[in-house]
C-alpha cells in the first residue's frame, strides 16, 4: 500500500511562505514512497515510545517498541456519526485461569519424563511431583521456580466458580521453547521455538467442552534444549469490544520529527499529526519528554459541521503489564490542564531487563484553554463521548488494572465551514531516570531541583507553535542534506531512521552535571551504554550534536578511569538498563571496545576541531592502545559487535578495527602536539595495514579470517574510518577491490554480512557503501536495504539485522544502531573540516 503525502493545507497551518510550502511538499512527496515497518508516533526514550505497526492506523492497537499494547484510542463525532480515528481498544480479557501476571499460584512440576496420562487428572503418579511457585523460568530477577535446560512437565489444579464463558477463550502463554498445553487432558495448543513475552492464542470449542465448574487441570510440558527458559499459562475469556466504523485513510506521511496521517470522515477531511520535537542543537528541547498530537479538519462542501475528537491514553503506559494496579490525579493551572496515571506501587528503578516496560514515575494527557480532560474505566469515556461528544466531569481519581483505567481528552473544534486545529501534549515523568553506580540520576530534563512535570508542559506549550515550524523546517533540511549525500532511497532511510535513533538513549545528568546519553540495547540483551551499539550508532549524533556523542563515551572513560573496572581495554556495557552499576555481559569483546573507543574519541576531536576531549583521557586512551599494539591485529578467539554470528579467530575485519584504532591515537597524538608519539603510531598502523594486506588477500577479495577457509569473505565495514577521518593507512585499492567484490554478491535485499550465513546487518550496508568512490555503487547497495525495509513482512519499529532473501527481521528492533545510516551525511561533513 502507498501512501499519498499530507496536504498543502496542514503545511499553511504552521505559517511557511508559497515557495517554502511548495518546495516541502515536494520533498516529502519525493520521500514518501518508503512504506515503514512501523511508524513512530511518540519517540523519546526506551520507555517512552509509541509506534503503529501497521500501514491503518485504525486497524489496532498502538504499541511500545517492544510490541506491547500501550493504547492510544481516537474516535472522531461529525456531525454526531463516530469514526474510529487512532488506534483499536485493546482487546480486553477476563481470567478464567489467571498467569502469575496477575495472580500468584503454585503447581506441581517435574523434570524427568512422567509416566503415560501426566496431563490427565486422574493421573496417580502425581503425589511425587515438587511443588513450585510459578513462574518456571531461568531469570534469577523473577520470584519463580528455577528451571535451567531441559524439559519441564507442570500440573495446575483450578477451582472456577460461577458460570462458564461464553465469549471466545484464548490461552495467553509465555514459553521457551516448544510448549503443549492441556486442559483436562484435551490438548488446547502446541507452539514451537519461544516467544519474549505473553501472548494470547486463540482457542477453538474443543476447550470450551474441556473447561468445568469446580476443579479443573492445566497441564504444560515445555522443552527448552540451551539457555533462556520460562514458562507460564492461564485460561482467559475475550470480552465483546463495540465496532465502529473507521475513518478512511488516504495518506500516512514520516518525516525526521513528524508522522501524519490524513483522514476523510463524511464532509470533513481530517488531519493526525504526531510531533516528536527532537531537535538535536536544542538539547533542553530534545531532552524534554513532551510530544503533541495536533487534529485538523478541514470540511471539504464548504459547509459548517461539528466536530469532536476523544483521544485516550491507557493505563498501560505507566505499567510493565496490563494487570498492575495504577492510580490518576489531576492538575490545571490558568492556561493548562492535565491528567497523569502511574502505578500505586512506584517501584522506581525496580527491575532491569530487555523486554520490559516503565512501571514508576507518571504518563501524562495535557491541553491547553478549556479542553475538557477526565479520567475513568476506558469502556465508560468512550460510550460516554459517543452519546453526547464530551466527557463527564472527573470528580476523583480512578484506580484499577491498568488495561481498564484510561486517561481522556475530548478536542472540540466547534462548527465551521474552514480548517480548525487544536492539539494535545503527551508527557512522561520518569522521575529517575537511571541508576549510575549506586546514585539515582534524573533526566537531563529534571536535572533543576526545583523542576517537575507540570513546569515542562507549561514551557512545551508555549513552544508549541515555534517547534512545529521549526520542526518542518528541519525535517526538509535533513531530508535536503541526506539526498544530496546519497540519493532519495538513502535520503528515506535516513528520515525512517531519525527518530528511532534517539528514542533509544536517554539523556541523563550525571554525577558532576555533565551530559551522559546512555543507550538501551533494544531487543538484544538489554545493556545500558554498550560500546559496540555506540559506535554503529554514533555518525548521527557525531552530525548533528557532538556534546550528545560524547555524552556516549563519558561513562565507559569514568568506568575505568575510577578504578571499578580495571582490565586494559573498556568494557562492554556498564549494566542492564536501567541500573548503569557495571558490567553485566557474561563475556568481554576486548579488541571491538578498545577500537570503538579509541576510533570515536578521535572522531569527536576532529568535529570539535579541538583535542582537549581526547586530553582530558589521554593516560586511559593510552591504556588502550597498548592492548590494541599487543593483541589487536590478529584477534584472538573472540566475539566482535555482531556476536550473533559467533566467536572468530583472526577476523580481519576486527584486524582493521585494531589498525584503525592505532592511527586513530597517533591522528590524536599529532593534534596535542607530540609529533613523536603521532609519528610512532601512524607508523606502526601502516605497516599493520601492509601485512594485512598480505595475510588477508584471497584472490580478487579479502578473507573472512587470516587463516583464509575457501571461498570466504566479509564487509570491511571498520575501514571507514580510514576515509572519514583522513588517516590514509591502507591504499585505495583495497577499498577498490572489495567494492567490486561486494557488487557481484549481493542478494535481493542486500549484501550478506559475509559468506557464513546470507543474514545483514544494514547499517554495516550503509558504512560499507560509504567507501564506495561514485554514487553509483553507493546506490547500488544502499538500495536494496530501501527495498528491505519497503518490502519487510515484520512489522516491528526497523530491525537492523535481516535476512537478505526475504526481508525478515532475524532479530533486534527499534535499536539506535540505525542512527549509523548517517555515516554518508558525517563523511561529507567532515569533508568540509580543516585537516587535522
Amino acid at each position: 500500500m502507498r501512501f499519498s503525502p499530507f496536504r498543502i493545507d496542514w503545511l499553511r497551518l504552521v505559517g511557511l511562505s508559497t515557495t517554502a510550502l511548495l518546495a516541502c511538499t515536494a520533498v516529502v512527496s519525493e520521500a514518501q514512497q518508503l512504506r515503514p515497518p512501523a511508524y513512530p508516533l511518540v519517540t523519546h526514550d526506551p520507555y517512552f515510545s509509541l509506534w503503529s505497526f501497521q500501514d491503518t492506523l485504525a486497524a489496532a492497537p498502538t504499541r511500545h517498541w517492544t510490541g506491547e499494547p500501550q493504547a492510544l484510542e481516537g474516535v472522531v463525532r461529525v456531525d454526531g456519526k463516530a469514526y474510529q480515528l487512532l488506534g483499536r481498544t485493546a482487546p480486553e480479557y477476563r481470567a478464567i485461569i489467571p498467569t502469575v501476571q496477575e495472580k500468584p499460584y503454585t503447581a506441581q512440576y517435574v523434570t524427568t519424563a512422567p509416566a503415560a496420562g501426566w496431563e490427565k487428572p486422574n493421573f496417580a503418579g502425581a503425589s511425587s511431583w515438587k511443588t513450585g511457585a510459578a513462574p518456571f523460568t531461568d531469570n534469577k530477577t523473577l520470584q519463580g521456580t528455577a528451571w535451567s535446560e531441559g524439559d519441564i512437565w507442570v500440573r495446575r489444579t483450578v477451582t472456577v466458580a460461577g458460570p462458564l464463558p461464553k465469549g471466545k477463550l484464548a490461552l495467553q502463554l509465555w514459553h521457551d521453547d516448544d510448549v503443549e498445553v492441556y486442559l483436562n487432558g484435551i490438548l488446547l495448543t502446541k507452539q514451537k521455538n519461544y516467544n519474549g513475552s505473553y501472548e494470547y492464542f486463540a482457542l477453538s470449542e474443543a476447550a470450551r467442552g474441556a473447561l468445568r465448574q469446580g476443579e479443573n487441570l492445566l497441564a504444560m510440558h515445555c522443552t527448552s534444549p540451551q539457555g533462556g527458559e520460562h514458562l507460564d499459562a492461564g485460561l482467559y475469556e475475550e470480552l465483546p469490544q463495540p465496532y465502529l466504523p473507521a475513518a478512511r485513510q488516504t495518506g500516512a506521511t514520516v518525516t525526521a520529527t513528524q508522522t501524519t496521517y490524513s483522514f476523510e470522515a463524511g464532509p470533513v477531511r481530517l488531519t493526525l499529526n504526531f510531533l516528536s520535537p527532537l531537535l538535536l542543537d536544542e538539547l533542553e528541547t530534545v531532552a524534554r519528554p513532551v510530544s503533541y498530537v495536533t487534529l485538523t479538519a478541514t470540511p471539504t462542501d464548504g459547509r459548517a459541521h461539528a466536530v469532536q475528537m476523544l483521544l485516550t491514553e491507557a493505563g498501560t503506559m505507566a505499567s510493565n503489564t496490563p494487570y498492575q494496579a495504577v492510580t490518576t490525579q489531576a492538575g490545571r493551572t490558568t492556561t493548562l490542564g492535565w491528567q497523569a496515571v502511574g502505578t500505586t506501587a512506584q517501584p522506581v528503578l525496580g527491575k532491569a531487563g530487555d523486554n520490559v516496560r516503565i512501571d514508576w514515575g507518571q504518563a501524562y494527557l495535557a491541553a491547553p484553554g478549556a479542553t475538557r480532560l477526565t479520567a475513568g474505566l476506558a469502556p465508560d469515556l468512550k460510550a460516554a463521548f459517543l452519546k453526547t461528544g464530551t466527557l463527564p466531569a472527573a470528580t476523583k481519581p480512578t484506580s484499577g488494572p491498568a488495561q481498564r483505567v484510561a486517561l481522556g481528552a475530548v478536542l472540540d473544534l466547534g462548527t465551521a465551514s474552514k480548517a480548525v486545529e487544536r492539539h494535545l501534549l503527551l508527557g512522561y515523568d520518569d522521575q529517575y531516570a537511571v541508576q549510575y553506580f549506586g546514585q539515582n540520576l534524573r533526566g537531563w530534563w529534571r536535572r533543576a531541583p526545583g523542576m517537575t512535570m507540570e513546569k515542562t508542559l507549561l514551557a512545551a506549550e508555549a513552544d508549541y507553535s515555534r517547534l512545529r515550524q521549526k520542526c518542518t523546517a528541519f525535517d526538509k533540511s535533513l531530508y535536503a542534506e541526506a539526498l544530496a549525500a546519497g540519493g532519495k532511497q538513502y535520503a528515506d532511510l535516513c528520515q525512517l531512521a531519525y527518530r528511532q535513533a534517539i528514542a533509544a538513549h536517554k539523556i541523563v545528568a550525571g554525577p558532576k552535571g555533565e551530559v551522559l546519553f546512555l543507550s538501551k540495547e533494544n531487543f538484544s540483551n538489554g545493556s545500558i551504554g554498550t560500546v559496540d551499539v555506540t559506535y554503529p550508532s554514533a555518525p548521527l549524533f557525531l552530525r548533528y550534536n557532538n556534546e550528545l556523542a560524547k555524552g556516549l563515551l563519558r561513562f565507559i572513560f569514568d568506568y575505568s578511569e575510577s578504578g571499578r573496572w580495571k582490565k586494559d581495554f573498556p568494557a562492554h556495557d556498564v549494566g542492564t538498563y536501567p541500573l548503569a552499576n557495571g558490567q553485566t555481559y557474561g563475556e568481554d569483546m576486548p579488541v571491538e571496545e578498545a577500537g570503538n573507543m579509541l576510533i570515536l574519541t578521535a572522531a569527536v576531536v576532529k568535529v570539535d576541531g579541538k583535542p582537549d576531549f581526547a586530553r582530558q583521557h589521554w593516560p586511559t586512551l593510552t591504556k588502550w592502545v597498548g592492548f590494541l599494539k599487543r593483541d589487536g591485529f590478529d584477534p584472538a578467539n573472540q566475539l566482535s559487535t555482531d556476536d550473533f554470528a559467533g566467536h572468530l579467530a583472526r577476523n580481519t575485519n576486527l584486524s582493521v578495527k585494531a589498525i584503525m584504532g592505532i592511527a586513530s591515537y597517533g591522528q590524536l597524538a599529532r593534534q596535542l602536539g607530540d609529533e613523536k608519539t603521532a609519528t610512532e603510531y601512524l607508523a606502526l598502523a601502516r605497516d599493520m595495514a601492509r601485512r594485512w594486506q598480505t595475510m588477508a588477500q584471497d584472490g580478487n577479495h579479502y578473507a573472512l579470517t587470516f587463516d583464509k577457509p575457501a571461498g570466504s569473505w566479509s564487509q570491511k565495514y571498520n575501514l571507514v574510518w580510514d576515509k572519514l577521518l583522513g588517516l590514509n593507512v591502507f591504499p585505495p585499492e583495497v577499498v577498490r577491490q572489495e567494492m567490486a567484490f561486494y557488487l557481484n554478491h549481493q542478494q535481493r535485499y542486500g549484501l550478506p554480512l559475509d559468506s557464513r550465513r546470507t543474514y545483514t546487518k544494514s547499517d554495516w550496508i550503509i558504512w560499507t557503501a560509504t567507501l564506495a568512490d561514485n554514487p553509483a555503487d553507493f546506490q547500488a547497495l544502499v538500495n536494496p536495504v530501501w527495498q528491505f525495509a519497503n518490502d519487510s513482512p515484520s512489522r516491528v519499529p526497523l530491525t537492523d539485522w535481516h535476512e537478505t532473501t526475504d526481508a525478515r527481521q532475524s532479530g533486534f528492533q527499534a535499536r539506535s544502531v540505525v542512527g549509523g545510516y548517517f555515516i554518508k551525511m558525517l563523511d561529507a561533513h567532515l569533508a568540509k573540516q580543516p585537516k587535522p
